[in-house]
């Protein structure tokens, strides 16, 4: 992927490119779960594909650390990685091992290489490591989806002056052509009269990708196409390919940790227990993925390979029976918070919280605050993610609850960028509200609270307030860097000074792990009381990392 007028693959684009992804499959996810008749109708698809491409998004993310600047190739393995780790169901598995394949691909590319030729090249070999993952291949699916889209690439790419953008709109041009052809190539599709699921999914990350690359946004394929309830109309009783109506009736997944050349042998064996066999990855780790009846068998295969560990079964029958009947189980309100430190963590449980541990180099995943919100068991959620790069994560949560609940929870997510705006949010909760009221209390709070930190610079760089060297203690308000100094104190009561500029009436002082005795947060609210007397102020251990201090005005 290249920077528009520059040429060159960037992290920056990398990073909107997942942004932008993971977006559209969550608007897309409904619809591609509906569509889901094969190899199973068991409604998932849109889901397993956007929380697989959630799980690299946060990966990345992570691996850059707010650097669009930073090191592509380790954002790169990051997620693939990532997206190995992730995969949800047969076609999340598949999904991964193209990611994988077009991370590895870019991150080899040389300055010399053109980036239309290397992110055609990236789609072939996506292409065929989906084909060579997959124990049964068949046509009509998201492999005939994604080989149409990389012979497109390979076309445009001969082009003398073709660029990355113009490869990868028509590997979308050609992926919704050959997503409204599946029909005719896979029976049981035409038969409900819908595309094939994972093509649809495959069709939406071409479409996220040149949409990052042109700005534009491609009309999406409509038909044939339609918009149905789970379950879907009845498979016919003919086998294509893995497909067989009276076929495995449970869903193994296991990730493995096994050398390379155990896992020939582990597909055989797996080939001979059932069907849908997925196997991917590669420098010892691995995602198992497979159809069949004996449970025990098939993990007893991957122990013979290696050390299987995150198993996950799935039963099918039980699945499509809660697809059918769900009934809402839940009771309440609850609030979820990320907390970023042992003593933030403390507060928010303390005002009834159930807290996810995050903090910066440790945020939460997707898939972290999904099964929060879940466990919570509550009909109502509301969340705050507490951190400016959680926020995203979060609402794609949010949106997941609510969509597999099928009406039976509501979430919110209040988009507090910092721990302090969260602390000030908790504190107004009131599960006697309704949920709505009780929402705009805590969003109004949460807006209103003036927030600023002081942190310590780990390399040099160049502020809204100039330039730093490694060292120099930064004050921060509202998420940027408004005063460089050398002493912590100093800077912490320029910060409150500034911050109290406007007014306010209670200062909230959380101290950091590198103010174990709350020598600097004590310093910090005997000033307030000193030069603001008619202020309150609070002090709070909040444990959390690069931050000595946490404030907060209201």
């Amino acid at each position: 992927m290249e920077t528009p007028g520059s040429g060159r693959i960037t992290l920056g684009v990398v990073l909107r490119f997942v942004d932008v992804a993971v977006d559209a499959l969550a608007d897309a996810r409904e619809e591609i779960d509906a569509l889901n008749i094969y190899p199973v109708p068991d409604g998932d698809t849109g889901t397993n594909m956007y929380l697989t491409v959630s799980a690299a998004r946060d990966a990345v993310r992570e691996a850059a650390d707010g650097d669009p600047d930073g090191d592509l190739a380790a954002a790169l393995e990051a997620l693939g990685r990532g997206a190995l780790l992730g995969a949800r169901g047969n076609s999340g598995v598949i999904l991964s091992e193209m990611l994988g394949a077009v991370a590895r691909r870019i991150a080899r590319s040389g300055p010399e290489e053109r980036n239309a030729h290397v992110m055609a090249d990236a789609l072939r070999r996506a292409s065929d490591a989906s084909y060579a993952a997959v124990g049964v291949p068949v046509e009509g699916t998201m492999l005939t989806v994604a080989r149409a889209a990389a012979e497109a690439a390979a076309e445009a790419a001969k082009g003398a002056g073709t660029r990355a953008r113009d490869v990868f709109s028509a590997a979308a041009a050609a992926a919704r052509e050959a997503l409204a052809r599946t029909p005719e190539q896979l029976p049981v599709l035409m038969h409900a009269g819908v595309v094939d699921a994972g093509g649809r999914g495959i069709s939406v990350i071409l479409d996220a990708a040149e949409t990052v690359l042109t700005g534009r946004h491609p009309i999406s394929v409509t038909e044939p196409r339609v918009r149905h309830h789970i379950p879907v109309p009845a498979i016919p009783p003919t086998n294509v390919g893995d497909l067989d109506p009276s076929g495995p009736a449970y869903e193994v997944m296991y990730l493995l940790d096994a050398e390379d050349a155990a896992v020939e042998a582990l597909r055989d064996a797996l080939a001979g227990l059932g069907d849908s066999l997925v196997v991917v990855g590669g420098d010892g780790l691995w995602n198992v993925h497979v159809h069949v009846d004996d449970v025990g068998a098939a993990i007893e295969a991957g122990i013979a390979a290696g050390r299987p560990h995150r198993v996950r079964v799935t039963h099918f029958a039980e699945q499509l029976a809660e697809l059918r009947h769900r009934a809402p189980a839940r009771t309440g309100r609850r609030v979820v918070a990320v907390a970023a430190g042992p003593g933030l963590a403390g507060l928010f449980e303390e005002a009834g919280a159930v807290v996810v541990p995050g903090g910066p180099g440790r945020r939460p995943s997707t898939g972290q605050l999904l099964e929060a919100i879940t466990a919570s068991g509550a009909a109502e959620v509301i969340v705050l993610p507490n951190d400016q790069d959680t926020v995203r994560v979060a609402q794609i949560a949010a949106r997941t609850a609510e969509a597999d609940s099928d009406g039976a929870v509501r979430v919110a997510v209040i988009p507090t960028h910092a721990q302090v705006t969260g602390l000030a949010a908790i504190a107004v909760h009131e599960p006697g509200r309704v949920f709505d009221q009780d929402v705009l209390e805590m969003t109004s709070t949460a807006r209103s609270a003036r927030q600023g930190a002081v942190t310590v610079a780990a390399k040099q760089a160049m502020t809204m307030a100039g330039p730093c060297e490694p060292g120099d203690v930064l004050g921060v308000i509202a998420g940027d860097f408004v005063v460089v100094g050398s002493d912590l104190f100093t800077v912490a009561t320029d910060v409150l000074d500034r911050l109290l500029a406007g007014g306010g009436e209670l200062v909230t002082v959380v101290a950091g792990a590198d103010d174990p005795e709350g020598s600097l947060a004590t310093r910090c609210a005997g000033y307030v009381e000193q030069h603001h007397p008619v202020v309150d102020v609070v002090v709070y251990d909040g444990g959390q990392e690069r931050y000595p201090l946490l404030v907060s005005v209201e």
